[in-house]
């Protein structure tokens, strides 16, 4: 089977939505180490190589908001596609307390290759998509509930944004009427990094846009990821249609 270093679903919906998820699979391509990075499958399967649970939210949450969906179809221990091109961190060697034994000989030559086989034509297909006519980007994440050595985190809900994005700080307002939730305002992240997918696409354009995150082990299953996409799309309608944009 040909590889495809990303998934496209409802390309033709009409909706103003766009909806990415840029750490969908943690799928590590057959040419990359022999499609092994050398990680146990217990590491693979945690949050160190995706965003466990985002991936169904995404696609449920375009169904119903009728809107495409674009999503990778790469781990971000391959490279990550939320990092820009200059990031330190695009390719990691050690996330959370676990080694990259497949990143470890990891060079320039190595990075470009990478880049070239999943990053840049993942990008390519989400500028095609982001330069539709009046879009508003939503891009779907999740965090741990608990870092190795950290103390656990009480969102379940995180909304990050830059200090002159449009969209969000309507979308934080509206979340935080939810009385039994915990919303995070640039939590658990910073909200802004230069050059990662949501700065590329939306930002930079003006594009209003936010990036939602949702704590993973409220969507490990089917009817977590259903629930929250059912309960996201009213409140993202509401916030728009509050924000005037």
């Amino acid at each position: 089977m040909t590889y495809t270093p990303f998934y496209i679903h409802g390309e033709d919906r009409p909706s103003r939505w766009l909806i990415t998820c840029d750490h969908a699979t943690n799928t590590v391509p057959p040419s990359v180490n022999h499609g092994d990075l050398g990680l146990a499958r217990e590491d693979m399967e945690r949050h160190i190589a995706y965003d466990v649970g985002a991936y169904e939210v995404s696609k449920h949450l375009g169904q119903i908001l009728n809107a495409p969906v674009i999503a990778s179809n790469f781990s971000r221990l391959v490279i990550d596609p939320n990092r820009g091109e200059d990031d330190p961190t695009l390719l990691m060697k050690l996330y959370d307390g676990s080694i990259i034994p497949g990143n470890r000989h990891a060079g320039a030559a190595e990075r470009e290759r990478r880049l070239e086989l999943c990053y840049r034509p993942y990008h390519q297909a989400l500028a095609r998509l982001a330069a539709l006519p009046h879009v508003v980007i939503v891009s779907i994440h999740s965090f741990t509930r608990q870092l190795r050595g950290r103390p656990p985190r009480p969102w379940e809900i995180g909304i990050l944004y830059p200090d002159q994005e449009r969209f969000s700080p309507h979308l934080i307002a509206r979340l935080r009427e939810e009385p039994d939730l915990c919303v995070g305002e640039n939590e658990p992240y910073t909200g802004y990094l230069p050059g990662d997918a949501i700065d590329k696409h939306g930002t930079s354009h003006g594009r209003p846009n936010t990036l939602v995150e949702l704590r993973n082990d409220l969507i490990a299953d089917h009817d977590g990821q259903r629930a929250w996409a059912e309960r996201l799309a009213p409140i993202l309608v509401d916030a728009l249609d509050r924000s005037g944009l």
